[in-house]
């Protein structure tokens, strides 16, 4: 089934429509469409033609209001003010257009898929072999799973990539470390247990060999050969290097089931992916004059990047000791992703503070050829989580705190949220519900603030039933989902030729922007959009529940059956919507 035009998109189209044939002169101008508390909508485009054609701008509206055609979309036009258009649409516009919607059989609510759809690699969610995932790991990894969903769902072709920390030097004294103490990784345990005491294991020998290597000079002249033997690609030392790598993948992928994402091991591209890239990238960057030789490392310039000396910082791409830093790992997963993947956009998930490095890098790549029109880079950058006290989150012992504590204590704390509000659930169902509440408690409160600002982390008010949260979402889907089951043979049915009381009307036009928000959030990349458009959806939900029954025994039959109709939708597009933030919504709470 073809995609739905959304009410506002035909009125936009009549409006412009209008203005052309009132004022051929004005070529084709924009109404400035938008919604308003006057009327359903207000166009004021008028005003700034006016002034460019110097005329009366109530005039000009008297005109274009004129040039409308009659037709079953629009019930009124008034023109208020200096020349704005306040519009009331039909109850049966808002009615048959939300009916097309429902009856989508691709079960997409009317969404058009993006015509300009390419392919986008995006590189999110990128923990550190042999470390413990902490609250810092947590943001990436949300923002870019949410992306992957919203993206694919609108037809961009995605590539994952999970660009791991699994190369450099403090390899050499694990691995020195592990040849010297050749039990130190082993764990017994079953599969829910692996991810924990693979984690566990990992980090004491972390702990032990940092502690040697800074007391024993001896230890650390073994463990800087085994760095050279490692690059230099030993068989042994890899494959005793291979053995943290897996070992820790057992780890992150216990901690991303924990958040309900899927993680796939070809996705799993680290820095080490890129080795037989470097010197490539290097003698490319050298040949063509992008980098030069500084002080005996290879080094990018750049105008407008400056140390507080006054001096220009360059991007390091190899190192005078004949080194390569992140730069040339960066620049080589570039070159790897424009020509082996094609991509079109390369998104990364990364944090705001590294904002210099990818601007460098991004302008190295452009100088390179490797990013050009066709082709372009974004970092979506976000800030810190922080604690209540408004300070970057920390343990009481001024430690950062482990993302799986975090996790466990979220799911508990919507454990007893769904305990207390739970009539008809098994122990069973308030454990798997406790862990979908918790989950998408952690998940809503980091994708409902804008990316780039700061948050703080507050389970008491993630798991709140009041206010912005993903709890007051889920309850509404699951209000409505209660509705249908008590509906019994009750015809979920539109029924245009009704009038619709005013907390309809204001449901049915939120639910009908629902397409047009997916579009813009995906086009810039702001999952916040999405997360305010669901958490209005309820809001707007609540109040039709509370002024229009849908099951009392007063209310005629076509009324009901609309109603439910209505409630229905509403549930169809919150689970849609929650679910490209990667939140699940229980069908009972």
């Amino acid at each position: 089934m073809a995609s739905v035009t959304s009410l506002a998109s035909t009125l936009q189209q009549q409006l412009a429509d209008a203005l052309t044939a009132a004022l051929p002169e004005a070529g084709t101008a924009d109404p400035l469409l938008r919604r308003s508390d006057r009327a359903d909508f207000q166009a004021n485009g008028i005003l700034a033609l006016a002034k460019k054609l110097k005329g009366n701008p109530r005039e000009l509206a008297s005109q274009v209001t004129a040039a409308i055609p009659a037709g079953d979309l629009i019930k009124e036009i008034e023109v208020s003010g200096p020349g704005f258009l306040n519009i009331t649409l039909t109850d049966k516009a808002i009615t048959e257009t939300l009916a097309a919607r429902a009856a989508d059989d691709e079960g997409r609510l009317g969404v058009p898929y993006n015509s300009a759809a390419g392919t986008t690699v995006i590189d999110y969610a990128q923990p550190n072999v042999a470390k413990e995932m902490h609250v810092g790991h947590l943001r990436s990894a949300v923002i870019g799973d949410a992306m992957v969903q919203i993206l694919e769902f609108t037809g961009e072709s995605v590539v994952r990539r999970h660009h791991i920390g699994d190369w450099g030097t403090q390899f050499g004294m694990l691995i020195q470390y592990l040849i010297e103490h050749p039990g130190e990784l082993d764990h017994r345990g079953d599969d829910a247990a692996a991810g924990e005491a693979a984690m566990s294991s990992l980090n004491r020998l972390y702990k032990a060999s940092r502690a040697l290597f800074d007391s024993d000079e001896e230890f650390k002249a073994r463990s800087r050969d085994r760095v050279v033997a490692l690059q230099a690609g030993d068989e042994e030392t890899l494959s005793l290097w291979q053995r943290f790598v897996d070992e820790s993948k057992i780890y992150f992928y216990s901690v991303f089931n924990k958040l309900d994402m899927e993680i796939r091991d070809p996705d799993i591209v680290g820095e080490s992916g890129y080795n037989d890239m470097l010197e490539e990238t290097c003698r490319i960057l050298e040949e063509s004059g992008v980098a030069v030789r500084s002080e005996g490392a290879l080094c990018v310039f750049f105008d407008d990047v400056k140390g507080p000396d006054g001096n220009p910082v360059p991007l390091i791409v190899k190192k005078s000791n004949g080194g390569y830093g992140y730069a040339a790992t960066d620049l080589s997963a570039i070159r790897d992703r424009v020509q082996n993947l094609k991509a079109n956009t390369l998104l990364y998930v990364v944090d705001a503070r590294q904002a210099l490095h990818f601007k460098m890098v991004f302008e190295t790549a452009r100088r390179a050829g490797w990013l050009n029109e066709d082709v372009k880079a974004v970092q979506l950058a976000f800030g810190t989580v922080l604690g209540k006290d408004g300070k970057p989150f920390k343990t009481r012992e001024g430690e950062t705190v482990r993302l799986e504590d975090l996790l466990d204590e979220a799911i508990d704390r919507a454990s007893t949220v769904v305990r207390e509000k739970a009539q008809d659930l098994t122990d069973e169902e308030i454990t798997e519900r406790g862990t979908q509440v918790g989950i998408g408690a952690v998940k809503y409160a980091d994708l409902s603030t804008s990316a780039a600002r700061d948050y703080k982390f507050d389970l008491d008010q993630m798991v709140s039933l009041t206010g912005d949260t993903s709890v007051y979402i889920q309850y509404a889907h699951a209000r409505s989902r209660s509705i249908k089951r008590k509906a019994g043979e009750l015809k979920s049915q539109p029924h245009p030729e009704l009038e619709l009381a005013p907390a309809e009307r204001a449901l049915g036009l939120h639910l009908d922007q629902f397409a047009e928000v997916v579009a813009e959030v995906a086009t810039a990349y702001e999952p916040h959009k999405l997360a305010s458009y669901l958490y209005q959806l309820s809001s707007l939900f609540t109040t039709f529940y509370d002024q229009c029954p849908v099951l009392k025994a007063e209310v005629p039959g076509d009324v009901a059956e609309n109603r439910l109709f209505l409630s229905d939708l509403t549930a169809r597009t919150l689970h849609q919507g929650m679910e490209l933030l990667g939140i699940r919504t229980p069908e009972r709470l």
